[in-house]
């Protein structure tokens, strides 16, 4: 690796680090995420309490609904399979794709993961789940998928960040795409994606 490209490796570790929410509150909240989620396009749905414009100058609510990147294609950024084979979302084209970026050192990654897989679980084969791992040494992301029998999800590897650079992303960062690669809305900060409000997102696919 040049010398350029280990400081472009370590900027953009740092800046998803301190992007990372802090571990949740009692109130099943992480602290506020990234500042780009901005308010629903005119053409989204009607805004839901979690889906409401923040005051000016205030950061959104973790877990809120950004729909301000609407139609826009994925990242042609490669990330690999188990296997170690190159993919990219369009590669995922015919069906629509949920991409969670996520890390095993950010605590509210790691805390809303089950509820993605239960989420996966009961979509069915609908919606292809996929969670690209973030870390620098996938076998901890392995490692983690094992452990707690996440077998629904199927787990993807950037150890270069590639995808959340491309998007200047913090984590974790959750996005739906359609059956065309174009995203719908993207979700920024821990949410939990079994609950009521979240079923009815993922049924916009």
């Amino acid at each position: 690796m040049s010398a350029r490209s280990a400081i472009v490796l370590l900027l953009g570790i740092a800046t998803t680090i301190a992007g990372c929410d802090k571990p949740a509150s009692g109130n099943g909240q992480a602290a506020a995420g990234d500042a780009n989620a901005a308010a629903s396009t005119a053409t989204a749905p009607a805004a839901t309490a979690d889906e409401a414009p923040a005051a000016a100058g205030t950061a959104p609510k973790a877990g809120t609904v950004d729909r301000s990147h609407k139609g826009e294609a994925a990242p042609a950024v490669a990330f690999t399979n188990a296997a170690g084979k190159p993919l990219t979302v369009k590669a995922f084209g015919g069906k629509p794709t949920l991409v969670n970026l996520w890390a095993t050192w950010c605590a509210p990654c790691v805390k809303e993961m089950p509820t993605l897989d239960a989420a996966a679980k009961a979509a069915n084969g609908r919606v292809r789940f996929v969670a690209i791992s973030q870390d620098m040494d996938p076998k901890k992301a392995r490692s983690f998928f094992a452990e707690r029998r996440l077998s629904t999800i199927q787990p993807m590897y950037d150890p270069q960040l590639g995808f959340s650079l491309a998007l200047n992303a913090n984590l974790p960062t959750t996005i739906l795409y359609d059956k065309r690669g174009r995203e719908l809305w993207r979700v920024t900060g821990e949410r939990d994606w079994s609950s009521a409000e979240s079923r009815a997102l993922l049924s916009e696919a």
